[in-house]
């Protein structure tokens, strides 16, 4: 097995990293009970979970992995919204407000999920009072970082700090709480642009500018922030 590969636990009650994930932190009957109704899936990069307006059939957790979340204008227009990784919920709104999906998810590298039908969530819902704790919690922790990426938007003043935030803002969720600011950057810079509200070409400016500045250092897809006390003075 090559030193980089990643093993999957198909089983929550095997996974190591479920206390650190805001959903997924679940007393043993409810993982074992999770695990009953859970059907792995692993699906390859740039691969469509579901569609804006394609009706919501039950949820996905993400084990591993990263996708983007985004939406379109009746013009065509294409705006990414957040990306989703390790513990995330996707379809919750959507399944307990029996509605379509407001978002398209699509991966961004080989993603490993558990998806759980509609009816056999909700009935885990009703069962395992934690459950429905946990999934109001996931529910604010969305809506927390839509909130934080339309204050990020609409009060940065330029692209430079927009861009900063965003990096800070990846980062700091990829440490766990470690020293190293390293994530993956499985986004193209098109799609960067998107999501920093300016061009490709700016944001390739950008990313060689932080480069010669020190503040980042970047290798492959990988990124590391190696000023981030510099980088986020340029998001305040």
């Amino acid at each position: 097995m090559p030193l980089n590969a990643r093993v999957f636990a198909d089983k929550c009650t095997d996974c190591h990293s479920r206390s650190l994930r805001l959903f997924c932190n679940l007393h043993e009957e409810a993982l074992v009970r999770f695990d009953e109704i859970g059907v792995p899936m692993t699906l390859p990069s740039r691969s469509i979970l579901f569609e804006e307006a394609q009706r919501a059939n039950g949820v996905f957790v993400v084990c591993e992995g990263q996708l983007k979340l985004s939406t379109t204008s009746r013009e065509g227009r294409t705006m990414i919204l957040r990306l989703a990784g390790p513990g995330d919920v996707l379809g919750l709104s959507a399944t307990l407000g029996n509605l379509p999906h407001e978002v398209t998810a699509e991966t961004l590298e080989p993603t490993h999920l558990k998806s759980v039908r509609k009816g056999e969530f909700l009935d885990f819902l009703e069962k395992h009072a934690e459950v429905g704790q946990n999934a109001s919690r996931a529910l604010a922790k969305e809506y927390h970082e839509v909130f934080l990426d339309a204050r990020r938007l609409a009060l940065s003043g330029s692209a430079a700090g927009r861009l900063a935030q965003l990096l800070t803002e990846w980062a700091r969720a990829a440490a766990c709480g470690k020293a190293e600011l390293r994530f993956t950057m499985a986004l193209t810079h098109e799609e960067l642009a998107s999501m920093a509200g300016t061009s490709r070409e700016t944001v390739t400016r950008l990313l060689n500018q932080f480069e010669r500045d020190k503040l980042i250092t970047r290798r492959g897809a990988s990124l590391t922030i190696t000023n981030p006390v510099a980088l986020a003075d340029l998001s305040q």
